[in-house]
């Protein structure tokens, strides 16, 4: 009998990749003994505000953040498909063209207590298993989930680094650094590209 293939997916707008998205990445990887993680910008975010720069920008600076790593993958289905970027819709052609594989959606804590209002969530928890990773100033509170969706959802531990999106965003725009907050493949490809208006200074 063949094995399954265990493949983690790393979902988001990724605007921008940074290291706690690959840390996250790791730490699912090397507690569920995931053989791939698979990255997946998302086009337009359900519960997100539209990313600041366009999803070719954002999947090259992924790929740039995971070319040192093999098991590490860029995936682009959400941005071919185009307009929200549901899960459910995502995971039900990843089912269709990987039945051998087994799913397991990565996520903050802080997602794991929204993830009743995720749509189609009765079917996605039939598509995936939730790995929901422990962030600073987040609980999980899975006692107060269903549990058709405790049953989803398993937990995981990563180191306690406080970086988002958000904040690198912020401290762009105030003209302060961002280095070693981001791989530094993905600095570097922003040097270049002039991506977020960060140019050699």
């Amino acid at each position: 009998m063949v094995s399954r293939k265990k493949v983690g997916i790393m979902g988001g707008a990724f605007d921008p990749v940074h290291i706690g998205h690959l840390l996250a990445a790791e730490a699912a990887r090397d507690q569920y003994d995931l053989e791939e993680v698979w990255f997946m910008p998302s086009h337009l975010p359900p519960h997100k505000a539209r990313a600041g720069v366009s999803g070719e920008q954002r999947l090259e600076l992924v790929k740039a953040a995971t070319q040192s790593n093999p098991a590490f993958l860029p995936l682009d289905i959400e941005l071919r498909r185009g307009g929200i970027s549901y899960t459910v819709e995502t995971m039900r052609e990843l089912r269709a063209a990987y039945p051998e594989h087994d799913f397991y959606f990565i996520i903050g804590a802080d997602m794991v207590n929204y993830l009743p209002k995720w749509e189609g969530i009765e079917e996605l928890v039939t598509l995936l298993t939730f790995i929901g990773l422990q962030r600073p100033g987040s609980m999980m509170e899975l006692d107060s989930l269903p549990d058709f969706i405790q049953s989803a959802v398993v937990l995981a531990e990563m180191p306690l680094v406080d970086i988002s999106s958000s904040l690198i965003r912020s401290r762009l725009r105030k003209g302060k650094s961002i280095r070693y907050l981001v791989p530094d493949a993905v600095y570097e490809s922003m040097l270049r590209s002039g991506v977020y208006g960060i140019y050699p200074g």
